[in-house]
């Protein structure tokens, strides 16, 4: 006996092997909507208004899973970038009471007062399932090959619970809001995988390390290695620098430090601004050794310590004596469950692909991407949608807020609404530093 969970009590079933509602056609079908995250709340809380059915399908254990693994990191963006419009029309006429806009939440403090709250709205809860990984997508019936009568067929999603029982789900369409959190890049410089940094695994954290938190003394009085030029591995090296017997490496690709610290005081974000004027003064301060342009080939454990191989400034160069690196590399998305549908992406950002001549930081660095909606994330496969984080890609420029305005430009197009759809308006805060000259310090400041 399998069991397929609602957000709220556990759902349990003899026979989960498939489940439709009833239909006549596809119009009575559902909306399937993939990841229990901010974006795929939001979506959820469109199709409420709209009217329309839908299932939530989260894949961990419990709505905004991904969300608060990285609990204990304060957001640069304000409550009132990080909350869905329509979403807190729903929660305020349950009684929710929306936190001040101008305050600074956590992940934690995001999921537990936003993303909770607005999973258990009645017109939400009984449509999300937890516990329901989605392993495929096809058309009913028919391969990516496969093109007569396409557009016409039920999509099938298959899904699986923790135990890897089985499930089928048919929708008349699909919104992957599944993020890229969980597919890490590796330290390796090149982008791939190798055998010798995944055997030190158990000396290696990918993501946002809780340095300060229950595991703190695997930190404390070591050497540690922070590899990445973004507000991530910033936010690691300011926590790890409150150590004082903690030696910090920094380990950069960019061509000089300067170019990870972004717009300081001319970003409308102000924490995120702030971040990057205290990693200039601590750098400036001599407590962190940076190492940039620093490409890392190989990784191996040398007694008890590891030892990293690559060039630095176009010369071979050893860094050695490291006791644990944190990898903040950025991520990837996870295409393997779309192998049957029909997808364009951008083959170097791997965003959806007209969204790379906005997005791709190898041909600008503005902190802002002008309005998109419905008609950029448009795929060839008809009233299939990828947003969200996913979306970019490998691009690291997303805001939440973008992904909000994406879910209802789709599903106001979904329902028939095509001139909102159309009307796409978002207003991005600056990063106070944007440039086309890649080569100047202010490149990728995002």
């Amino acid at each position: 006996m399998s069991s397929f969970k609602n957000c709220c009590n556990p759902v349990v079933s003899k026979t989960p092997i498939h489940f439709t509602l009833p239909k006549k056609d596809n119009r009575s079908l559902p909306v399937a909507i993939i990841g229990g995250g901010p974006v795929g709340l939001a979506a959820a809380a469109h199709l409420v208004k709209a009217g329309e059915p839908f299932i939530l399908l989260e894949a961990g254990p419990s709505i905004a899973h991904h969300v608060l693994q990285w609990g204990h990191v304060r957001l640069f963006s304000p409550w009132r970038y990080n909350i869905d419009k329509t979403a807190k029309e729903l929660l305020e006429r349950s009684g929710w009471s929306a936190p001040e806009d101008e305050e600074l939440p956590t992940g934690k403090e995001l999921a537990e007062n936003y993303l909770i709250p607005l999973a258990h709205v009645p017109e939400i809860a009984p449509s999300i399932w937890t516990d329901a990984k989605v392993v495929a997508i096809s058309r009913k019936g028919q391969d990516k090959m496969k093109t007569a009568n396409r557009e016409s067929l039920p999509f099938i999603l298959y899904i699986e619970n923790a135990q890897g029982q089985p499930r089928r789900i048919e929708a008349k369409a699909v919104i992957d809001a599944s993020g890229t959190w969980g597919q890490p890049n590796p330290l390796n410089a090149s982008g791939v995988w190798t055998r010798q940094e995944k055997a030190l695994h158990n000396r290696i954290h990918y993501g946002i390390a809780d340095v300060k938190g229950p595991n703190r003394q695997q930190y404390a009085g070591k050497h540690i290695a922070v590899a990445g030029g973004g507000h991530s591995a910033i936010n690691t090296i300011l926590e790890l620098a409150e150590f004082d017997d903690v030696k910090i490496s920094w380990i950069l690709r960019k061509n000089n430090v300067q170019q990870a610290y972004g717009g300081e005081e001319k970003d409308a974000l102000e924490a995120r601004g702030e971040l990057g004027s205290r990693i200039h003064e601590l750098v400036d301060s001599g407590r962190i050794n940076v190492y940039t342009p620093f490409h890392v080939q190989h990784a191996e454990k040398i007694g008890e310590a590891i030892s990293l191989e690559g060039e630095m400034k176009g010369q071979p160069f050893i860094l050695s004596g490291i006791d644990y690196i944190i990898v903040n590399a950025g991520s990837r998305p996870d295409f393997s469950l779309l192998s049957e549908i029909r997808i364009s992406i951008d083959p170097a950002t791997e965003s959806v692909e007209a969204l790379a001549p906005l997005i791709d930081p190898n041909l600008h660095s503005c902190g802002t991407v002008r309005p998109h909606g419905e008609k950029e994330l448009r795929q060839p496969e008809k009233d299939f949608y990828i947003v969200g984080m996913k979306s970019y890609g490998r691009a690291p420029t997303f805001l939440m807020a973008t992904g909000y305005e994406q879910v209802r430009s789709i599903v106001a197009h979904l329902t028939g609404d095509f001139a909102s759809a159309a009307n796409v308006e978002l207003e991005l805060p600056e990063t106070g530093v944007c440039s086309t000259n890649l080569n100047s310090a202010s490149a990728a400041c995002c």
